[in-house]
């Protein structure tokens, strides 16, 4: 595996295996079980595959997996009623993006299909940094990321977007909502941004988690950057151990029921059951919430394993304070012969005294320029 930030500044170490581009018949998932009809993707031809088991007989989903694929959460807007690509359509975006792309250039952490789409529209493309007051790491320290013919990971709506927000987070969002995160939960703020706004930094509290080194939430579905998980299995419980700031789900897999709706865990409260040889972990519970959602959303995942070097992973995202119906999102994780190693993030920890001084500095200077007018 590649070590993404050995000796930089950045976090962690990464198992950036360098993974061959899927073919087209590979990149259709196959259905889930318990998806609605109208979530379901194209199914692949049928094979002799027989999916190995566990002691217990349910289907061994036990290993790493890796999820560095290209295709975006939602489709382009250059592709509304076009769900997949041809291996010819494929070939010529990959090319274009190797293309134009340095390797010795400010890293790529954006939508790499919408770049080589936009490559191809204006036949020209500025590789500059997201952050281009410190700079960024270099392209060649990237994952090599696999293509496939999808056009977005969202198979329901059809259409490839998120659906409308609901009346409610209209509300929210216009400032005439009420209660603005539902269910009382307080919000933690997990993942910041270095291009964004600075956010608060009265104390380390006010920082987001990720700059803290304490987690990037879960599941976390973000692509190309230490983006593997380890499926460990037993009878009683399933764990879910993501390379990001290691954390760990463990869902229980014994029928128990969730906690109450009082009781808010930054991860939710997963629990796990089988549908035949489809693995369903259901999570409510969440302090923040995912993708967007409010707090009160519940999370549906369902993994399946199709041949030896996939397991076809489906999100529900069902949250009606948010969003008017749910949605559907697949992403295929491939399977890699290595291990996920310690993410030894520490930087944010040792930065905080810089951060929070920064701050400070930014104060008296803001103090002053009052002042004097």
């Amino acid at each position: 595996m590649k070590n993404l930030l050995a000796g930089l500044v950045a976090v962690g170490l990464a198992c950036g295996a360098s993974l061959a581009a899927q073919s087209a018949q590979s990149a259709q998932p196959k259905a889930t079980q318990a998806a609605p009809a109208a979530a379901r993707p194209a199914a692949t031809p049928a094979t002799a595959y027989k999916v190995p088991r566990t002691a217990d007989g349910h289907p061994d989903f036990q290993g790493v997996w890796s999820n560095n694929s290209v295709t975006p959460m939602q489709r382009p807007p250059q592709w509304k009623d076009k769900d997949s690509l041809t291996d010819a359509e494929v070939n010529e975006l990959k090319g274009l993006f190797a293309q134009a792309v340095s390797q010795g250039g400010d890293a790529e952490f954006g939508n790499i299909l919408q770049i080589a789409l936009n490559i191809k529209s204006s036949g020209k493309y500025d590789q500059r940094s997201y952050d281009p007051s410190t700079g960024n790491y270099n392209q060649f320290w990237m994952v090599d990321r696999d293509w496939d013919n999808r056009t977005s990971l969202i198979v329901d709506p059809p259409n490839g977007q998120m659906p409308a927000l609901s009346a409610a987070a209209l509300a929210r969002r216009n400032g005439t909502g009420r209660g603005g995160r539902g269910g009382g939960a307080p919000a933690v703020v997990v993942e910041g941004s270095e291009s964004g706004p600075r956010g608060r930094a009265d104390g380390p509290e006010d920082r987001p988690l990720s700059e803290r080194c304490i987690s990037y939430g879960a599941p976390r579905v973000s692509t190309g950057y230490n983006s593997y998980l380890q499926i460990v299995q037993a009878p009683e419980a399933v764990t879910v151990i993501q390379e990001m700031i290691h954390d760990a789900r463990i869902v229980p897999m014994d029928g128990r029921p969730h906690l109450p709706q009082t009781v808010r865990q930054l991860h939710g409260d997963p629990r796990g059951h089988w549908e035949g040889d489809t693995l369903v972990v259901e999570t409510t519970n969440f302090i923040n919430g995912f993708q967007g959602s409010t707090p009160n959303v519940k999370v549906t995942e369902r993994f399946t394993r199709p041949s030896k070097d996939y397991v076809n992973w489906a999100l529900t995202v069902d949250d009606p304070d948010q969003w008017v119906q749910p949605w559907t999102f697949v992403v295929r994780l491939k399977h890699v012969d290595e291990q996920i190693y310690e993410y030894a993030c520490h930087e944010g920890n040792r930065s905080m005294v810089g951060i929070l001084a920064g701050a400070r500095a930014d104060e008296a200077k803001a103090a002053a320029a009052a002042a004097k007018k």
